[in-house]
């Protein structure tokens, strides 16, 4: 029973390494999630209409497909986004170090100056947790414009360039498949 509670007692950890740890995880919190779904769904929807109106494809004949690819498509930009995301909030929390660091220690001193001296952990945990909210903000919003884009373009050029000798059926099916594909392997490259 000791072995045990000295056991839980090392994996159980502090609130601060906890929110330590789910800074650097993968996983996303639900209302991140929620968005990412919400956005892809949206996106990977965009070509039903490219091809109803231009290419003339009908929503009832070819509606199976559209839904199909759509739900593959929102997958593979879901992960893209995710995978973006985590990419870039180490590195934008970097560039901007200095610029929050400086704003965090002007609120510090303008609050100190009424009360009493922080505490220099305090204040480190301050510019800690600001740094990773604002990282962690522009990494969702420039992986959700980043991937989009690239997403959107890859389908206009294949569409139209690629794969113009393409039924449109076909054509629809690689061009929006292959641009997702695309977008979700690109994301997983370290760089």
């Amino acid at each position: 029973k000791q072995w045990y509670q000295r056991r839980v007692a090392i994996t159980a950890g502090t609130a601060e390494e906890e929110i330590l740890l789910a800074d650097f995880s993968r996983t996303v919190p639900r209302s991140t999630s929620i968005l990412f779904h919400l956005n892809a769904l949206f996106v990977s929807a965009l070509p039903i209409w490219l091809f109803w109106r231009i290419q003339q494809l009908e929503l009832n004949t070819y509606g199976i497909m559209f839904g199909i690819v759509t739900i593959i498509s929102t997958f593979l930009l879901s992960l893209a986004y995710k995978n973006v995301k985590y990419s870039l909030k180490h590195k934008i929390a970097q560039r901007r170090h200095a610029g929050v660091t400086a704003e965090v220690m002007q609120q510090v001193a303008d609050a100190s100056s009424e009360k009493k001296k922080t505490v220099k952990k305090e204040k480190d945990d301050r510019v800690l947790f600001k740094k990773t909210e604002v990282a962690d903000l522009e990494a969702t919003h420039f992986s959700i414009f980043y991937n989009n884009a690239l997403f959107l373009f890859l389908t206009i050029i294949l569409s139209f360039y690629v794969l113009k000798n393409f039924s449109p059926g076909a054509n629809y099916l690689g061009s929006s498949v292959t641009s997702a594909c695309v977008v979700a392997f690109l994301s997983t490259s370290s760089g």
